[in-house]
């Protein structure tokens, strides 16, 4: 009987009578399972469950070295399993993403060969190490992935890398973080992976919204209030507390009034709070993280925040970009919903959505595309395709009225060029010279674009108001004075 599957290389499994002849202990087996158990229950970073698997193989049967990994598929490579030499084995491992290969690799010491007992024992234990990469893999993703299932930072542009990195670096450090950017960005979400990747990771993420917390229970709130201090009062901790040894967020820091601005000064300088009611002072050990849709600079100049609040929260600033700012992210952000919801119903986009998705400004950035995504979801016509009528009508809304219906004419490039020559040509007051400046095409070029189609190809044109009328989105940047330059400027 063969021991391998032939389309992949995984071993079947192998008789318990076969295991007893090549001489391997119930308890070894035992020992190496109970190992992995413990380690499910220590924290993250405290025991590897590949490591722990590697190093008992390796006792187990004295191999020079044991490897359990996974190949990325990107590297256009397969390694061929079983692969057998007079030292080494490499096995195939089970495993259910698609995109990598798992492989279990082992070498004997220099002074022995690899033999039929180890090749047998290391076939077996190769299913053992599929279970082991899953469990990890479940693990990290568990630890990785924020509360309140929101999504992770998804996103392969140029901003997403720099503002990955920013979020590694600053991580490192116990200092406040100032997270500026517009509504809908993310920045809740770029505050819990500062605080999954730095050495508070195993403390308390305390979010407080600051907007949304009456003024007169802020101080109670944040500081917290002892027992007794007024009639039917009962005694609590404030949020600075309950993230002792974590870090707190304070959403919306630009909402706070003047006065709560003095009272989180205070916290921040002292590092200690003072309960409602109480006369002492706690000190904490919290990581202040705060973020605003505001820019605290134009801000400050109004006289709207304290400047001296703002150069305790500003110093270290990471910026999350706007959604329109990084296009090339919006197909990846929306199929990432999709799949969040694929048990609802597993759909894709038409091509013709992801046009207008990409086209489409989303002033409401993620949480906007996010909301967008879960409105298909539930109203979709076809059961497996989401198309552009499935979209809201602000969505697909310049995209259905200008560039769908040129897509499925087939305008040419010609046409296009001409249609924004025009458009150029009516924005600069129909004066041919600044037009040409503007595009950066010679003087017969724009001449050549703004002739009628039909004198191009050698017919007589038709007057300007028996031919075709121009788009509106052509005709509404004209002059609003609706002034024509004089004749000099025109020509």
């Amino acid at each position: 009987m063969s021991m391998c599957d032939e389309p992949r290389g995984i071993s079947r499994g192998i008789p318990v009578e076969a295991l007893a002849r090549v001489g391997l202990d119930a308890a070894a087996l035992h020992q190496i399972v109970a190992l992995l158990g413990n380690a499910l229950t220590q924290a993250p970073s405290d025991q590897d469950l590949v490591v722990v698997f590697e190093r008992e193989v390796q006792l187990l049967l004295r191999m020079r070295a044991v490897r359990l990994r996974e190949i990325p598929a990107r590297y256009q490579v397969r390694l061929v399993t079983p692969t057998r030499t007079a030292d080494s084995v490499v096995l195939a491992v089970p495993n259910s993403d698609a995109r990598v290969q798992a492989v279990l690799e082992a070498a004997c010491d220099p002074n022995r060969d690899l033999d039929d007992r180890d090749y047998l024992i290391l076939s077996s234990i190769a299913h053992l190490g599929g279970l082991v990469l899953e469990a990890a893999r479940a693990r990290s993703a568990s630890r990785a992935r924020p509360a309140d299932d929101a999504a992770p930072l998804i996103g392969s542009t140029g901003a997403m890398r720099d503002l990955r990195s920013r979020i590694e670096r600053v991580a490192l450090t116990d200092f406040t973080i100032l997270i500026e950017g517009e509504s809908g960005v993310g920045k809740e979400l770029v505050a819990r992976q500062v605080h999954e990747l730095s050495r508070r990771h195993r403390g308390p993420f305390v979010a407080v919204n600051c907007a949304a917390v009456v003024e007169s229970l802020l101080e109670a709130e944040l500081f917290g209030i002892e027992e007794r201090t007024a009639t039917g009062v009962r005694g609590r901790r404030g949020k600075f507390e309950n993230a002792d040894g974590g870090t707190i967020f304070l959403d919306e820091v630009s909402d706070l009034s003047a006065s709560a601005q003095a009272k989180l000064l205070r916290a921040i300088q002292e590092v200690a709070v003072e309960r409602v009611g109480g006369h002492g002072v706690r000190r904490v050990n919290t990581r202040i993280v705060a973020a605003t849709n505001r820019p605290l600079t134009r801000l400050v100049e109004q006289r709207l925040f304290r400047s001296d609040l703002y150069y305790r929260l500003a110093g270290v600033e990471i910026t999350v970009p706007p959604l329109r700012e990084r296009a090339d992210d919006i197909l990846e952000l929306a199929g990432h919903f999709l799949e969040r919801h694929r048990y609802t119903r597993a759909l894709t986009l038409s091509p013709a959505a992801q046009e207008a998705l990409r086209a489409y400004q989303w002033p409401g950035n993620v949480r906007e595309l996010q909301r967008v995504i879960e409105r298909a979801v539930a109203l979709a016509e076809r059961d497996s395709v989401i198309e552009l009528d499935d979209l809201p009508p602000q969505v697909r809304g310049e995209f259905t009225e200008v560039l769908w219906p040129s897509l499925e004419r087939g305008d040419s490039l010609r046409s296009w060029g001409t249609r924004y020559a025009q458009l150029v040509f009516e924005r600069c007051g129909r004066n041919k010279r600044t037009a040409c400046r503007v595009l950066d095409i010679s003087y017969h070029t724009l001449r050549g674009y703004l002739r009628p189609a039909a004198k191009r190809r050698g017919r007589p044109a038709l007057p300007l108001d028996q031919g075709p009328p121009s788009p509106p989105w052509i005709e509404s940047t004209s002059d609003p004075g609706g002034q024509s330059p004089s004749k000099g400027e025109e020509s």
